[in-house]
């Protein structure tokens, strides 16, 4: 089949076309922008990529156009496809009828943690031998790729090489699915083994209030059979509303002392346990107590696939973050600069806490790039700033400066906002010294600030 996908560079719908291709498709992919990393990646993979939305596309006949979230109705392709009467699927109700079917899917939802959560069960599952197929939101380190079909081992008895594993670990993300199907993206997959690792509101360019995300939440527990199990963080209100809207599959806490905890000995050696028993210790290099809840929930949902904790702790211990989650980009004359993807403030908050607890008194410099659609619409305006607390220096780059100064107000001459780039980069370095600590936070690329800055630094000293 040739499968052509609207929106192709998008992080999910660049997964979509490697599960498609390596499924032993077709494919092929347009988007507004085609640019590396990802069109590289795709490209490797033998997948034909075209800038723009052309509707002389219609010529390469496909069999199928599956369409992104980024398409809206105006689009000149998809107009195209919907007067020809062309057949068409959005990425997750394609994934859940040609990937996911038939197969025991782990989903990790949650307004924060997905993609970690998600890396780390996959590698359990993986470390365990289970070889499960993915497709997450980043690029775990432990495997390289952001989605793999996930094929069962070969041993000399096999007589097929090629048999699919069962098991599939997927980003649950509670975005909207298409311009025609406004349900989250999370209620096509069909899991047996749910996270809801955390719940706040967010996305509100479509979500009206934090109940109207509860809803969608509440629809993905209707899907998750009797026979599943549904991971709870104990500490989260809003999880327990959703779950008193109905629920019909056992439940497992984490942060919890009646289901999953932990105790801290130092940042990086944490004892693990499950109700009163003691699992074992997991000493490890991730920072925060954030990580330390994805951990617990990874470890419960790889226990109701067949692993054992204590493997699943092994395992965790030879984990190496996904991309851009306090990714280490470089050391200039003792100045460390980390890239992290948050962008809504208890990432921010979480990210910066974590770091404190690993650096002490070492001075931390924030450099915030505010722009997710949610945070443009000044939603979190209010709470910005104290999300920022840990940090020694805030530097904040927008093109709208009036708004983060504006937001950034009460932290005073502690914070400086700019809309030009070179001029924050030149500010941060010059007030920079040895030992401190730069995290630069982001959902975009940024206009590549890390290696700028890491230039700057090595030519100023």
């Amino acid at each position: 089949m040739h499968i052509h996908i609207l929106g192709i560079c998008g992080t999910f719908m660049g997964g979509i076309a490697v599960l498609a291709r390596e499924s032993g498709h077709r494919v092929t992919g347009c988007d507004q922008s085609v640019y590396p990393p990802m069109s590289t990646q795709l490209e490797s993979q033998g997948i034909e990529l075209m800038s723009g939305y052309a509707p002389e596309q219609i010529k390469l006949q496909p069999d199928l156009f599956v369409i992104g979230n980024v398409v809206t109705r105006g689009n000149p392709l998809m107009e195209a496809i919907l007067n020809q009467n062309l057949p068409y699927l959005s990425g997750p109700q394609w994934l859940s009828e040609n990937i996911l079917k038939n197969r025991w899917v782990l989903a990790v939802a949650g307004t924060h943690g997905k993609t970690t959560t998600s890396s780390m069960l996959a590698w359990i599952l993986e470390y365990a031998g289970l070889h499960p197929g993915f497709l997450i939101g980043g690029i775990p380190e432990n495997f390289g790729v952001s989605a793999r079909i996930g094929r069962a081992s070969a041993t000399a008895s096999d007589a097929n090489t090629n048999e699919i594993s069962p098991f599939f670990v997927i980003e649950a993300d509670e975005y909207d699915t298409a311009f025609f199907d406004k349900r989250s993206k999370f209620v096509h997959y069909h899991p047996r083994t749910a996270i809801l690792n955390n719940l706040e509101f967010d996305h509100a360019d479509i979500f009206p209030d934090l109940s109207a995300i509860e809803r969608q939440f509440h629809h993905l527990i209707r899907t998750i059979p009797v026979n599943g199990l549904i991971i709870e963080n104990a500490r989260d209100d809003n999880l327990k509303r959703v779950l008193q809207q109905g629920c019909w599959t056992p439940i497992e806490e984490f942060a919890s002392d009646t289901g999953w905890h932990s105790i801290e000995h130092t940042t990086h050696d944490i004892d693990i346990f499950f109700q009163d028993h003691h699992e074992g210790r997991l000493r490890w290099d991730l920072m925060g107590e954030h990580n330390r809840m994805n951990a617990l929930a990874a470890l419960s949902a790889a226990r109701h696939a067949g692993v054992p904790a204590q493997i699943g702790i092994e395992a965790l211990m030879q984990f190496k973050n996904v991309k851009r989650r306090m990714e280490k980009r470089g050391i200039i004359h003792g100045i460390t600069i980390y890239d992290d993807f948050a962008h809504h403030p208890t990432a921010i908050e979480t990210t910066l806490q974590g770091l404190r607890a690993h650096v002490g008194k070492q001075n931390i410099i924030a450099v915030l790039e505010p722009r997710s659609n949610t945070m443009k619409l000044g939603v979190w305006q209010h709470s910005l700033a104290g999300s920022l607390s840990e940090a020694d220096h805030i530097f904040c780059f927008s093109r709208d400066a009036e708004w983060a100064k504006n937001a950034l107000q009460t932290l005073g001459a502690k914070a400086i906002c700019h809309d030009q780039l070179d001029i924050l980069i030149q500010e941060i370095s010059n007030v920079a010294h040895s030992g401190d600590h730069i995290v630069v936070m982001s959902n975009g690329s940024f206009d590549g600030i890390h290696g700028k800055l890491l230039s700057v630094l090595q030519n100023q000293q």
